[in-house]
C-alpha cells in the first residue's frame, strides 16, 4: 500500500461515513433527546460492529456470508424488524421534558446496544467491507496489515461522523424546544427510520 492508495481511499471512506443512513440518524436523535457525549460514547456499540465486519472481511468469511441467499434474507429481514421497532418507539415518545441525567447514568449501554443491532443487522455494511475495502488493498503485499490500516482509518472516520452528527442533533434540540416541536423532530426521524427499514426489505444483492 502507498500513500497514493491512501489518499484516494481517505475522501472515499469518508463519504461513505458521512451519508445519511439509519445510525448516523440514530446518532442524531440520541444526541437531541441525552447529549453529544451520550450520542458519541453509544456510538462505540456502531464501531465494534463494524470491527467484527471488517475482521470477517480479512478473513473472507464477510464474502461467502453476503453470498449465501438465505444468510442475506435472514440479516436482512432482523435489520428491517428492529428498524421498525426503533421507528415505533421514537414516534410514540413522550414531547416532554428529557431527563439527561437519568438517560446517561441507565440508558447509555442500551443507547451503544441500540447502535450495535442496527449497523449488525444492516446487509449494505456487509457490502461496504467486502466490495470496498478490498478494492485498496494490494495482494501482492501484506494483505491483514493492509486491512488493518484501512479498517482502523474507516473507523477514524466513522467516529468523526458520529461526532457530526451529534452536533447536529445537539443544534436541532435547542431548535426544536416546545414539547409539540420535538414530537415533531421525533415523529420525523422515525418516518425516516421506517423507510430505511423498507428500502431493506426490498434491497437486493448486487
Amino acid at each position: 500500500m502507498n500513500l497514493t492508495t491512501l489518499w484516494l481511499f481517505i475522501p472515499a471512506c469518508f463519504a461513505l461515513n458521512l451519508a445519511p443512513g439509519p445510525n448516523n440518524l440514530l446518532s442524531m436523535s440520541n444526541a437531541k433527546r441525552y447529549g453529544v457525549n451520550v450520542a458519541c460514547l453509544a456510538g462505540i456499540g456502531r464501531l465494534v460492529a463494524f470491527m467484527v465486519m471488517i475482521a470477517l472481511a480479512a478473513s473472507g468469511l464477510a464474502t461467502l456470508l453476503y453470498a449465501s441467499e438465505k444468510l442475506f434474507l435472514a440479516v436482512k429481514l432482523l435489520g428491517a424488524v428492529y428498524l421498525f421497532w426503533l421507528a415505533y418507539q421514537l414516534w410514540f415518545a413522550a414531547p416532554g421534558e428529557e431527563r439527561e441525567f437519568e438517560g446517561r447514568q441507565l440508558s447509555l449501554l442500551g443507547l451503544a446496544r441500540q447502535e450495535f443491532l442496527l449497523a449488525a443487522g444492516n446487509p449494505k455494511a456487509i457490502l461496504i467491507f467486502t466490495a470496498f475495502l478490498p478494492q485498496f488493498v494490494d495482494p501482492a503485499g501484506h494483505v491483514a496489515l493492509q486491512f488493518t490500516i484501512l479498517g482502523a482509518l474507516f473507523l477514524l472516520l466513522e467516529w468523526i461522523a458520529i461526532a457530526g452528527y451529534a452536533y447536529v442533533g445537539a443544534f436541532l434540540r435547542r431548535w426544536f424546544s416546545r414539547p409539540a416541536m420535538r414530537q415533531l423532530f421525533n415523529r420525523s426521524c422515525a418516518t425516516l427510520l421506517a423507510s430505511a427499514g423498507v428500502g431493506l426489505l426490498v434491497a437486493r444483492r448486487q
